[in-house]
Formats: structure tokens, C-alpha cells, sequence
């Protein structure tokens, strides 16, 4: 975030999203062209490319190249993530929301592996604690949201517990999909095992996979109602 405020901060930089959010897709002639003209910025093109390079590393503004052209984009999700911190309607300090949970694996570079390269988590946090690493993954659609910890399952009472989950076939914990049938497919096709293949109960599908660490799985889609 410390980003965007210094991104912000410049008003130059700050002109130039004005623009953009006037008319998307300008080419940096055409930014440096309406600075000049509308705003009497007499700024060298080699200057203008900083300040766009800026605007990027924060996340402010997208480029795209098509042909020989290179072309920019406003992108407000970085000022939404600001205003939902500070603005959001009804935001009270008091309330409480989840931060953290976490699954309890037997091999953390392993489940790393499986819950990124396989299920589409991405690593959000990986700092070494001894033997063990206090290592989180979170959703690539949000990834400022909840985190899944990848605990190792080092206390005695822990796999014990575990190998009892199983053995009566209930899931560890449970992942929202956009669709059960497909993840399935996608699922299956990458060699993961299903203990429950997909089945509807009533509004909610589920199935259940084995993570290869010593839990199993489930995943489930809400049906919209209606």
C-alpha cells in the first residue's frame, strides 16, 4: 500500500491517472500530448516513462503492447482496497473476521507444492521457525484475504486426530470452488485421488480429495438461488 501513496503523492503522476480514467488505452505520446495541452506540463517523454513506470509498480495503471504501440490502462483496484480499509459503509473496529486458519500437514514443502501447483493456492507468507516455517498460502482472487496455514502437525495429539478424520472419511477443513464438476475434472486429470467423488445436496455440491499430506479435502459450490 505504501506503494500507491507514493505513486499518489506526485502530481504529475496523479494528472496522468486523470487522464487515463478520461479515456483509457493512451499510448505515451498521446499522455504526454494532453499534458502539454491541457495541463501546460512541459515534461520530457523519458520523464513521463518514469512516472508511467511508477504508476505501474504500484498497480495504478496497466500496460499492454499491440504491434509496435504500447498502451495504458487505469486499474482502481489498489484506491478500492484503500477505500474498503478506511471508507467501507458500517466498518466497525469491533468487529471480528477471520484472519488466519490453517490445516495441519505432514510435510510442509510437500504440501506447498500440492496446495499451489495443484489446488491454485498462491504463497503468501514463508519465514523459517527452526525446524518447521510459518508458511501461508492464500486465494489468488484475493490474496489481501483470509490465510491458509500450512501447520506442521508436530504436536503428539496431532496426527493421531488426523488418522481418525480420515478413517471415518470427514474432511479437515473445506474450499469454495466455482464449480465442483470441473475442479473434479481438472482435479483428477493432475492424479489427485477423490475419497467422494461429486454429489448434490440439495443447494451444495460437494467431493472430497486427499491432499497427500494427511487430511482430506472437501470442496463445495453454493448453488445461487433461484
Amino acid at each position: 500500500m505504501g506503494d500507491v501513496f507514493k505513486a499518489l503523492a506526485d502530481p504529475t503522476r496523479r494528472k496522468i491517472l486523470d487522464e487515463l480514467s478520461e479515456r483509457n488505452g493512451q499510448t505515451l505520446f498521446e499522455i504526454c500530448s494532453r499534458l502539454a495541452t491541457k495541463h501546460q506540463l512541459g515534461s520530457s517523454r523519458q520523464a513521463i516513462s518514469q512516472h508511467l513506470d511508477v504508476l505501474e509498480g504500484a498497480g495504478l495503471i496497466e500496460s499492454r503492447r499491440k504491434g509496435r504501440y504500447k498502451f495504458h490502462d487505469l486499474d482502481t483496484r489498489p484506491l478500492e482496497r484503500i477505500a474498503g480499509r478506511w471508507l467501507e459503509p458500517g466498518r466497525s473496529e469491533g468487529k471480528m473476521k477471520i484472519n488466519l486458519t490453517s490445516v495441519l500437514v505432514d510435510d510442509q514443502a510437500k504440501a506447498l507444492e500440492f496446495y499451489t501447483g495443484v489446488l491454485g493456492f498462491e504463497k503468501k507468507t514463508d519465514i523459517p521457525l527452526g525446524e518447521h516455517r510459518w508458511l501461508t498460502v492464500v486465494s489468488p482472487e484475493d490474496p489481501d484475504g483470509p490465510e491458509l496455514v500450512l501447520e506442521p502437525d508436530a504436536h503428539p495429539a496431532a496426527p493421531p486426530f488426523k488418522e481418525a478424520l480420515v478413517a471415518d472419511g470427514i474432511p479437515f477443513t473445506s474450499f469454495a470452488v466455482a464449480d465442483v464438476y470441473g475442479e473434479f475434472e481438472r482435479l483428477t486429470g493432475l492424479g489427485v485421488r477423490f475419497t467422494q467423488e461429486p454429489i448434490e445436496m440439495g443447494p451444495v455440491t460437494t467431493a472430497v480429495l486427499d491432499d497427500t499430506c494427511g487430511n482430506l479435502i472437501q470442496i463445495a459450490t453454493q448453488q445461487s438461488p433461484g
